[in-house]
């Protein structure tokens, strides 16, 4: 979302930065989101292998500068915002917050550090932060230029699948790990959601806890119900895209070809114009 008029107060500016994409300074502040949304992702994901305890805690200190970072996004987008209620309550907004909580925690609670991460809610929360990359689809103009809505249908659609996989794995290895000797990083709680849901199932990593089952079962679910529904409306809106939006007024049938001169489902004329050139 952009705009070519200057605004006119300190909170009209702050939100003209973090909804342009066009100036430089819009340019720069979408850049930075989206390489310490990365960075964040990366983070858990590293933090699952074996490091020493010096690295651990440099990326703890890390993981907690960047939350710091996006604190301060998500107070400014709230406090830009022309309905602050409503942004409070925006979708990508409560995914926002929920994904820096963890990180936010182990700074603001006393006694909470490296080990807080790796326990309980605040583990399962940690996966949530992939979640974010929405917000970069949410329209089809980004800091390199404007792409196609096809594309972005079809970026959303890999975007959801990436997700999905993503979460499962995450999911999995806070309610595995520790249970289960097979799961020791997330690269092995990842290998085991692709090879699930992909239908696969070699049989060399299963469940032993009921969390960790009933993970895998939502996670089967989501694959089969999801991807197939966002999949389904991408055909369809490609398929619709290519037709007329004209109204038979005999039956009432509606996106006719091009070329049509007739209802194709009563035979009704409706003088479909068509370049033949």
């Amino acid at each position: 979302m952009t705009t070519s008029s200057a605004p006119d107060s300190r909170r009209e500016q702050v939100e003209f930065y973090l909804l342009d994409h066009e100036t430089p300074a819009g340019k720069a502040v979408d850049v930075g989101l989206l390489v310490l949304n990365l960075l964040f992702v990366l983070v858990l994901v590293v933090d699952t292998y074996p490091l020493a305890p010096r690295t651990e805690m440099a990326l703890l200190r890390f993981e907690v500068l960047v939350s710091v970072v996006l604190a301060a996004e998500y107070v400014l987008r709230i406090y830009s915002a022309s309905d602050r209620v409503a942004e409070l309550f925006d979708p990508y907004t409560v995914i926002d917050g929920v994904s820096i909580l963890p990180a936010l925690a182990v700074l603001l609670v006393p006694g909470l550090g490296v080990g807080a991460l790796e326990v309980g809610l605040l583990r399962a929360l940690r996966v949530a932060r992939v979640l974010r990359f929405y917000r970069f689809t949410d329209d089809e103009v980004f800091f390199f230029g404007r792409i196609e809505e096809e594309t972005l249908r079809g970026l959303r659609l890999l975007l959801t699948v990436l997700t999905i996989f993503f979460i499962s794995a995450g999911l999995f290895y806070a309610a595995e790990h520790g249970p289960n000797s097979a799961v020791e990083t997330f690269g092995d709680a990842f290998y085991y959601v692709v090879v699930t849901l992909t239908t696969v199932g070699f049989g060399d990593i299963v469940p032993v806890t009921p969390l960790g089952r009933w993970v895998t079962v939502t996670s089967i679910l989501a694959g089969v119900l999801v991807v197939p529904w966002q999949a389904g409306r991408i055909v369809r809106e490609w398929t619709t895209a290519q037709k007329e939006d004209v109204t038979c007024p005999q039956c009432g049938l509606s996106y006719h070809d091009p070329d049509a001169s007739h209802c194709k489902a009563c035979g009704h004329v409706i003088y479909q114009e068509y370049d033949s050139r």
